[in-house]
């Protein structure tokens, strides 16, 4: 859940820097199970009380993380050193999802999974230099 509200929270608009694997698919995981149970909960009320409030829940919901949702996907191509128009390419972008990202820091920023890498860089080069 922690990877749902890191994007939705912390990177809402965020089309920068590289998202891991994990925070990718935890985020579409979440995603998928709270569309699936709005839209049963939404398909159970109208047909017993005949009211669409619940519909319209279901619109602003899927609404309101269109943009993470984009641009969770596009810092996921970004891991993989790819550009976000990747995403539109339907089975290669799956595959771009699936693959481990590049390691250490790629044009795009740091790796996401060793967020103190460049410190560790910078020290290696400063002692390399004295």
């Amino acid at each position: 859940m922690k990877w749902y509200l890191k994007v939705v929270r912390d990177n809402y608009a965020n089309f920068e820097g590289r998202a891991r694997r994990q925070e990718y698919w935890m985020f579409t995981l979440f995603n998928i199970i709270f569309i699936y149970a709005l839209a049963f909960l939404s398909g159970f009320l109208i047909a017993i009380t005949e009211t669409a409030v619940l519909g319209l829940i279901y619109i602003v919901y899927v609404l309101g993380v269109l943009i993470p949702s984009i641009a969770v996907t596009v810092r996921r191509m970004h891991d993989v050193g790819k550009s976000g128009w990747y995403c539109l390419i339907p089975i290669y972008s799956f595959i771009l999802a699936v693959t481990e990202g590049d390691r250490g820091t790629n044009e795009y920023g740091p790796d996401p999974k060793a967020p103190n890498a460049e410190e560790i860089n910078e020290i290696g080069q400063s002692q390399t230099e004295a």
